[in-house]
């Protein structure tokens, strides 16, 4: 049985690393892409708030294909859809052909996010084990994976076609390795008598509300840490990666430990503790000014947001299939769409009133937990 679980959570790692890889591969090359296609500022904030779209108007087709194909299927045909996004950006020869492959990129990344926490919370479930902030660490490694590679990369040639074709042979060799592990169950015979399309319950509402919140925080953070920190904090042109340094590392750090918190205090009280802390901690940031605040305040971010989507994955796949659907999706608009918003923000206000927002989106994820009653506490399960 323990072979069987180590063998199943690689395979479902493999998925979570390929969204972050992916993700942070086209990411990081936005400057040449904006170059290549003459792109304004506007125009960049458009494409990326096309994939929010796409993932916005994606939950009726995930949900049809997660019901017909199952998350097995669905997140290994997504995986290779990853692949062709690559291929796309790199050819794109104008804006509006651009918008339509990051449409699709916001689609097959909400397949993606659905099937692989299916997978993740169908595997707790089996082996009576927590695992899910683990694999959210793993997502997180991708991402700083990938911006090492494009770091790599771009000192050697500018060429999108040959970075992305590297990231592309990187993303197939994860999916025939993840292939033969998945599980071939997404939950358990009573929670499936629930599949049934129906309207969202109040408790799937509320969850899905604290993942938009939630993911906002995490998205905004990753776009605007290193701008707040050259406008805002005055930091040397050196010291602006520490933004997303800080962030990720202590993030990545808090998910390898969170799933032994989750067994000890509970899953409700692991985010309502967290994203209290990331709300205080970006406010007295923000409100103190200066270089070393702001680095306190966005790893207070890291720490209380690290196992806040983890724990909302869980208690959605316990609502039922169609409940994470929802609650995976509404997560992915607010990863990709909160970011630009946030911008709008700035561009009415100041950078600090956008992070400001982002401080109050923390905040309002403690809210909507607060209305939920959660089903037992992840203290029946050991950490794995």
């Amino acid at each position: 049985m323990r072979n069987e679980f180590r063998r199943a959570q690689l395979a479902i790692a493999a998925l979570f690393f390929s969204l972050g890889f992916q993700y942070a591969s086209w990411a990081a090359r936005i400057p040449v892409i904006k170059a290549s296609l003459d792109l304004t500022p506007a125009e960049v904030g458009v494409l990326l708030l096309a994939t929010g779209v796409g993932a916005a108007a994606a939950f009726p087709l995930v949900s049809l294909l997660m019901k017909n194909l199952g998350s097995r299927r669905l997140a290994t045909l997504s995986c290779l859809g990853l692949v062709l996004v690559l291929g796309g950006i790199a050819s794109a020869p104008n804006y509006p052909v651009a918008l339509v492959v990051m449409l699709a990129d916001g689609v097959i990344v909400a397949c993606l996010n659905v099937a692989m926490n299916a997978q993740g919370a169908a595997l707790e479930v089996k082996f009576e084990r927590n695992t899910m902030a683990k694999l959210h660490a793993v997502f997180s490694g991708g991402t700083f994976i990938a911006a090492l590679l494009a770091s790599g990369v771009t000192a050697a040639t500018d060429s999108l076609t040959v970075h992305f074709g590297i990231s592309a042979v990187i993303l197939l060799a994860l999916t025939a390795f993840a292939w033969p592990g998945l599980l071939l169950e997404d939950l358990p015979a009573q929670e499936k008598k629930r599949s049934k399309l129906t309207l969202p319950s109040k408790v799937t509402a509320w969850l899905g509300l604290a993942m938009v919140f939630g993911t906002i925080v995490e998205g905004a953070m990753t776009d605007w840490s290193a701008l707040y920190l050259k406008e805002i904090a005055g930091a040397p042109e050196e010291l602006l990666p520490m933004g997303i340094a800080v962030v990720s590392a202590m993030m990545v750090l808090a998910r390898l430990f969170a799933d032994g918190w989750r067994a000890r205090w509970g899953d409700r009280q692991i985010v309502i503790t967290g994203a209290t802390l990331a709300a205080a901690g970006l406010a007295v940031a923000l409100l103190l000014g200066g270089l070393v605040p702001a680095l306190i305040g966005f790893a207070c971010v890291g720490l209380g947001m690290a196992a806040v989507t983890p724990c909302i994955y869980v208690a959605a796949a316990k609502e039922g299939p169609n409940a994470l659907t929802l609650v995976a999706t509404m997560g992915t608009t607010g990863l990709l769409a909160g970011p630009p918003v946030i911008g709008f923000i700035t561009n009415a206000t100041t950078l600090v009133w956008g992070m400001a927002a982002v401080a109050l989106s923390a905040l309002l994820v403690t809210a909507c937990v607060s209305q939920v009653r959660w089903h037992a506490r992840s203290s029946e399960n050991v950490p794995a």
